[in-house]
């Protein structure tokens, strides 16, 4: 039996409403105001609730979360109807209310969490332990409106956890905005961020205005990943945002209120950067109320074959080649190496193995992996045999990381933050977690 949360202040309105729901075979309990839902007591499957519980700020939504919730308007207008779905709401009714239609929406509402939850987590794959208990995490998180900060090394999927706490929340009928920390010129990521006003040459001139990826999330989600490479200063103005719920653009003194969830995932040591200088206390606190860990590839088991085979099946059909599979022998090296790419890693050495086949079955000697051979071993042969550009990259970079920043880094081998970014992404050099530099001066 579908259970009907009805909250309404009027108690002829709620009586109708509950005798209405009853003579259709729903269980219902009624409320005059929203102290249930406060109390995170609701015993209902959905909220049915008069719209003067939304508000300008959709308090009701948020509430509710993760039950769905269909309002019902007793003055009927467009801008409210789509203020309140943007919101999340599950639907949106003019009163005088028709039986039928009243019906027909809360059993669709019924049906939405499960509907949400197996599309957020569809591209997800995993079995083990560790990530059945992150998802039920992510299960538990998304529908609040906290913010959350995703660990992992790099390449683990930390991108597809935060989309999955998205889709799950009720924000997933609006965008989220994705921006790489890491992969934008220090100068540039302010302005990018938080947008940016100039005035014109002439001071009578209306000044120029350019929207900022924060703004541009209103009502969405914001996920910053490689959140330890954010610059200070556009750390402080994030933890003002995440503080008051308001930001400034570069250049403007105006306050600007958003309505936006921040998102954020690093495989750096954001505790030890904190110690050290590099990374803002406030900042930290405000992202570390929540965290979710995401597991390394070689922690997660049999995993690995579930993620090879359906990757496979994927770079089958993209380069025309169906019908592929495995060797025995390949499961088996798979399962021995250590993968310190992770999943990424995995993609690309399935991709370099599927280009290559050319019978229907993949060999080990196909996949670009050494089981017996450790990550660091494997970047000690690229130092002593390479003599080319990329060589002395990754040596430059292997050597000195730990004692210069990444805009030092970029700044003496002559390449912008964003270069730097990507040849790591490029030659499997990911950040390390840890450091043993000094603060930054």
């Amino acid at each position: 039996m579908t259970r009907v949360l009805v909250i309404e202040s009027d108690d002829s309105s709620r009586r109708q409403l509950r005798e209405e729901f009853e003579r259709n075979g729903f269980g219902v309990v009624e409320a005059p105001n929203t102290e249930l839902l406060s109390l995170g007591t609701a015993p209902a499957d959905v909220v049915v609730a008069n719209v003067s519980f939304a508000g300008s700020s959709s308090n009701i939504l948020s509430m509710a979360a993760p039950l769905p919730v269909v309002v019902l308007a007793d003055s009927p207008n467009i801008p409210e109807a789509v203020e309140c779905m943007r919101a999340g709401a599950a639907d949106y009714l003019a009163k005088p209310l028709q039986p039928t239609s009243l019906v027909a929406a809360v059993e669709r509402a019924a049906a939405t969490p499960r509907v949400a939850e197996s599309v957020a987590f569809s591209p997800i794959i995993g079995n083990c332990e560790e990530m059945r208990e992150l998802l039920d995490q992510v299960t538990s998180m998304a529908p609040t409106e906290s913010s959350i900060l995703i660990l992992g090394e790099s390449g683990t999927g930390k991108e597809l956890i935060a989309r999955a706490l998205h889709s799950a929340s009720r924000r997933r009928h609006a965008q989220v905005i994705t921006l790489n920390c890491a992969g934008i010129p220090e100068t540039l990521i302010e302005a990018e961020l938080f947008g940016s006003t100039s005035a014109g040459p002439s001071s009578t001139e209306d000044p120029a205005t350019r929207r900022g990826l924060l703004e541009a999330a209103h009502g969405g989600t914001l996920f910053l990943d490689e959140i330890g490479d954010l610059p200070t200063s556009a750390q402080a103005r994030l933890a003002l945002y995440l503080d008051e719920g308001t930001f400034r653009r570069l250049g403007s003194s105006e306050a600007h209120r958003v309505d936006v969830r921040v998102i954020a995932a690093t495989h750096r040591d954001l505790r030890q950067m904190t110690k050290s200088g590099q990374f803002r206390e406030d900042l930290f606190a405000r992202l570390n109320s929540v965290s979710l860990h995401v597991p390394p590839l070689r922690e997660r088991g049999d995993d690995v074959v579930a993620i090879a085979q359906t990757t496979l099946e994927r770079l089958a059909g993209k380069f025309n080649k169906r019908g592929l599979a495995l060797s025995a022998g390949a499961v088996e090296a798979m399962r021995r190496y250590r993968w310190p790419g992770n999943v990424r890693e995995l993609e690309n050495a399935l991709e370099r193995a599927v280009i290559l086949c050319q019978s229907k079955t993949i060999d080990a000697d196909l996949l670009p992996i050494h089981a017996d051979t450790s990550h660091a071993a494997q970047a000690d042969a690229q130092r002593e045999s390479s003599s080319s550009l990329e060589g002395y990259f990754l040596r430059f970079v292997l050597d000195n990381e730990d004692r210069l920043t990444e805009t030092e880094l970029a700044k003496v081998l002559g390449i912008s933050r964003k270069s730097l970014w990507e040849r790591r992404q490029r030659l499997n050099i990911p950040r390390r977690r840890t450091r043993t530099r000094g603060p930054r001066r």
